[in-house]
């Protein structure tokens, strides 16, 4: 067996002993590591996250945090979620207060090191807070640049992008450059003025052309004026991302088949188990689910607009409303969960999504959408189609109807329509209808739902 021992870590020997005694004692000189103020960002939550609202600080000011401690609550598109914090330190000043609403990526509070630090952090939040804000283009040639804001010079030159693109194309070296921009930033402002750049005179836009006037100023996009004594309410977190979505929907080609089917057997068999949780959108979500396992096509998706996907697993979104919006907590592998494990499953996440407490991959990995009506006493509607899917099925109540039977005799029965919007590119008439027909039977003949 090979030895451990590692001839640089050998004993010296007595001679050697003896030198090292003698020779006068030199203390090794330690590397210094300066503290650091540091940014905590307003961190993206969702995919479609544009902006987050501070609900509320679990951090205050003063207060010492380590790596991985919650310090703020987000409101994003979708959700609140506590965020937490990739570095330790003091929560030196808060830059966005509870209520406030800023981009993806700005600045919401300063994190210093040490207590040394703190005074330097809270002069650049006092900074901030007097104006000083991003590199903002001259409003004319003769006007001189503003004086630059002293800061500590950090380590390290923390630069734009673009600046460094400047720095290297004129050879400037960042380590000399003052930065003048947020929290100390090296901007492209700061690296012409130190290649002796003279900045360029703003060239004033020229003026708007008049104004046509259309007959439908809502179809052009335009601002239509409030009507008088109305209160203007703006759009929540929320409220805005549905509104995206729903504006991007609109320019996928759509269309809508419907159908109708008895639910006398279904509705017999949620009245044996709705006293063990499953409701009947449970019921709705599994007959889908497996009718979606036979037809993959309605199924899959198309991102890009030049391709689509066939997804592997059937995860159905339910439509849910919630207080200022619409949440889709999803079904994952319904088609594979029995009734009863889906039902826990979905109270679970239903209760998320009334305290907004869904995490991303509980909201954003549907294939498939369902939004049920029903239980309001709507009998029937369209539902628009989610961004990156290719179907949303809309289910309408389940009412005593007169039907006829192939031999022409009449009966009353309860009879459910549905109608499905599918994205025409990649879904076609046969395909949905033929999707509609294995979803009939399966609730028509619902004994399959309890294997």
């Amino acid at each position: 067996m090979a030895s451990l021992a590692s001839p640089s870590l050998s004993l010296p020997t007595a001679p050697r002993r003896a030198r090292l005694a003698a020779a006068p004692l030199r203390r090794r000189r330690m590397p210094v590591v300066r503290a650091e103020v540091r940014e905590i960002f307003m961190p993206i939550l969702s995919a479609t996250m544009k902006e987050g609202k501070i609900v509320s600080w679990t951090a205050a000011e003063g207060d010492r945090v380590a790596k991985g401690d919650p310090v703020v609550v987000v409101e994003s598109d979708k959700a609140d979620m506590e965020v937490e914090t990739f570095q330790g330190g003091i929560v030196a000043a808060i830059l966005v207060p509870e209520g406030g609403t800023v981009p993806v990526g700005a600045p919401i509070a300063l994190l210093a090191e040490s207590e040394e630090e703190v005074a330097l952090a809270r002069a650049r939040a006092q900074a901030l807070s007097q104006g000083q804000g991003p590199e903002q283009p001259l409003p004319d040639a003769a006007a001189a640049p503003p004086a630059p804001v002293p800061v500590a010079a950090p380590t390290k030159a923390i630069a734009t992008p673009y600046a460094k693109k400047l720095a290297k194309e004129h050879r400037v070296d960042m380590a000399g450059v003052a930065g003048t921009g947020p929290h100390g930033r090296v901007t492209a402002a700061d690296v012409e003025a130190a290649a002796g750049i003279k900045p360029k005179p703003m060239v004033a836009p020229p003026s708007p052309p008049a104004p046509v006037a259309t007959a439908n100023p809502v179809a052009t996009g335009a601002m239509l004026p409030p009507v008088p004594g109305a209160t203007v309410v703006p759009f929540t977190t929320m409220q805005m991302a549905v509104s995206r979505n729903m504006v991007d929907s609109m320019s996928v080609p759509t269309f809508r088949v419907g159908y109708s089917m008895i639910t006398d057997k279904l509705d017999a068999l949620y009245e044996k188990v709705k006293s063990k949780g499953v409701t009947k959108t449970v019921l709705l979500v599994k007959a889908a689910a497996m009718a979606l396992a036979q037809h993959p096509v309605v199924n899959a998706s198309c991102r890009d607009g030049k391709s689509f996907s066939y997804n592997s697993n059937v995860n159905v979104a339910v439509a849910v409303a919630v207080e200022g919006g619409l949440l889709t907590p999803v079904l994952e592998d319904a088609d594979k969960l029995d009734i009863y494990f889906l039902a826990r499953k979905w109270r679970v996440l239903l209760k998320k999504a009334r305290t907004k407490q869904l995490q991303p991959a509980e909201y954003s990995s549907g294939t498939f959408s369902l939004s049920n009506l029903g239980m309001f006493g709507v009998d029937r509607f369209d539902a628009i189609l989610p961004p990156g899917q290719g179907a949303i099925m809309a289910v309408g109540e389940s009412r005593p109807t007169v039907v006829a039977d192939k031999d022409g005799f009449f009966s009353i029965k309860n009879e459910m329509l549905v109608n499905v919007t599918a994205d025409h590119r990649i879904i076609y008439g046969a395909d949905l209808a033929a999707f509609l027909q294995t979803f009939a039977k399966i609730v028509e003949d619902p004994e399959s739902l309890t294997l």
